[in-house]
Parts: structure tokens; C-alpha cells; sequence
């Protein structure tokens, strides 16, 4: 329940800085999954044990627009991710049920069956592959913004000093800071003073409020959030480190990751799939080549 209350608030605090009313959040129009045809002979792809009770279970951090966020009524789970991910479940003729978590206790849960998936904008790298399945269907980077005017002068090639943001559990906070970080030693400067929020919108408001310096996340994220602020933010460098996201499975399901990235292809021949990332804005991220199983 505290969970609950915390995303809800921050969806408020956001609605707030953008100065807009409920309709901010509401989706895009004309959900493609209504349109999207059960394939019998990927449908028959399908483990038993999944398809037993015509559901997905699916775990979800539902605070990070426009990939997978609330709705106005600050229940209902949208946003691109979500839409395309519904789109596929139709496609085996699978209805989806989404759960949402902490991010960081997303792959937990999947690997003890807590969830039959997490979709979540996970970047496929090599530890997560360590433990789990994941089906390649979208192409991301990383990005940075501030305030703004930049009023603390922040540069991506050099945050030392300066207050970041960043969503805890991400490849941000994991991988890309901690490098950051030890350039910043190495060179005898000041450490980054790095934020840590469990819910992206926290901390994108902590850099719209003038809390923090600056933040990076997932380029998508980024080119919404300066969208919905009213001014408030701005983009800084370049998308760099561009890879792929990954649909997460437990590591005995390789039937059922078989399933899904053949009916990630389905959707692309047909039409859904770039109708899909048009709708939501997030074109630039479409997967060059064709979706895998744990790619290289």
C-alpha cells in the first residue's frame, strides 16, 4: 500500500510541474491490441503452465513515461511498452495482467515465479542474462537533462561535484555513474553527489525543482519528460550507449521466449509494431534487425 501511495504522489507532483490537468497522462487513442489477431500456430507455441489460466502475469514499474506509466485514474498500467507488450499477449491469444513493483524487484520476482514476466524497459546486458531470458524489441540510449538554462553548468562528459538523479536499480545507476565516478577520482575531482530515487518521476521532479543538478535516464524518458514540463527542463548531449530492451523470463522458459519473439516478428510484418511506436513518439527506438533471445 505505501507503494502504492508513493506512485500515485508522484504522479500529482508531476501533473504539477507540467501544469497540466489529468489529461497529461491519459493515453494516446486507439489502442492497436483491439486490432490484433490471435495467431493459432504461435498461440500453440505457448507453454501449458502459461496459458493455463489465458493470462500473462507481469511485473511493472509503472513510473516511467511514456514506456510504462499510469493512467488519470492512477490505476490502469499504459504507456508504449505496455501497448506493444498487449499487442503480442494478443497475438498467442493471452490477455495480460500487470503488477506494479519496485524496478529493482522486478528480476527477483520473475526468477521466483512471482511473475510469468517483467516488462519494464529492461536493457539487455550481460548480467541480467546471467539469470534470465530476455527477448530483444526496442533499441534505447542513454540521455541527460537539467534544468532549464543549465544553471549549474553540468556536462555530461563532467558531472564531478555536481547532484545527479538517477532511478536505482537502472544500467544509470549500475553501470554508467560508477564509471563516472571513478573518472572523477582518478582525476582528482570531486566526487558526483548522486540521488538515488525509487521511482523516475522522483527524480525528475528533483531536477525540475532545482534539487538536483541534473539526471540521466533512458533516452525516451528523457525526450518525454522535457515534453511534459512545461519548459521546465531541458536535453543535454547526445543519446549514447544505445541497446537493446528485453521482454524478462525465467531461464527455464525458453519455449515461451521462442513465443514471444516470434510474435514480436508477427507484429512487425504485419504493420502493428510501427504503428505502435508512432502513436507513442518513440520511432527513433525501433529495433534495427529482428528480435532474439538473449542477443550478443
Amino acid at each position: 500500500m505505501r507503494k502504492v501511495l508513493a506512485v500515485l504522489g508522484t504522479v500529482a507532483l508531476m501533473a504539477g510541474i507540467a501544469g497540466c490537468g489529468e489529461k497529461e497522462n491519459a493515453a494516446p487513442k486507439a489502442d492497436a491490441t483491439a486490432k490484433t489477431t490471435v495467431d493459432k500456430a504461435l498461440a500453440d507455441k505457448v507453454p501449458a503452465a502459461i496459458k493455463a489460466d489465458g493470462k500473462i502475469s507481469i511485473g511493472v514499474d509503472s513510473t516511467y513515461p511514456p514506456n510504462e506509466y499510469l493512467d488519470a485514474d492512477g490505476k490502469t498500467v499504459i504507456g508504449f511498452d505496455v501497448e506493444l507488450f498487449n499487442a503480442v499477449a494478443a497475438k498467442l491469444g493471452l490477455k495480460t495482467e500487470w503488477t506494479t513493483s519496485a524496478f529493482d524487484d522486478i528480476l527477483p520476482g520473475v526468477q521466483s515465479g512471482k511473475y510469468e514476466a517483467g516488462v519494464s524497459s529492461f536493457t539487455i546486458n550481460d548480467e541480467r542474462k546471467k539469470n534470465t531470458l530476455m527477448v530483444s524489441y526496442f533499441s534505447a540510449g542513454t540521455q541527460w537533462i537539467t534544468a532549464k538554462g543549465n544553471p549549474q553548468k553540468v556536462s555530461p562528459d563532467d558531472a564531478c561535484g555536481k547532484k545527479i538523479a538517477v532511478q536505482t536499480g537502472t544500467v544509470q545507476e549500475t553501470e554508467d555513474l560508477p564509471k563516472r565516478q571513478a573518472a572523477c577520482k582518478a582525476a582528482g575531482k570531486p566526487e558526483i553527489k548522486v540521488s538515488p530515487y525509487q521511482a523516475q518521476a522522483d527524480a525528475t521532479a528533483a531536477v525540475a525543482s532545482g534539487k538536483d543538478d541534473a539526471m540521466l535516464a533512458d533516452s525516451p524518458v528523457c525526450v518525454d519528460a522535457v515534453a511534459k514540463t512545461g519548459g521546465k527542463l531541458e536535453l543535454q548531449g547526445k543519446i549514447y550507449d544505445s541497446a537493446p530492451y528485453g521482454w524478462v523470463l525465467n531461464k527455464d522458459q525458453q519455449a515461451f521466449a521462442e513465443a514471444l519473439r516470434d510474435a514480436h516478428k508477427a507484429l512487425v510484418a504485419d504493420g502493428t509494431y510501427d504503428t505502435i511506436l508512432k502513436k507513442w513518439n518513440v520511432q527513433d527506438g525501433k529495433l534495427p534487425g529482428t528480435s532474439e533471445i538473449n542477443p550478443s
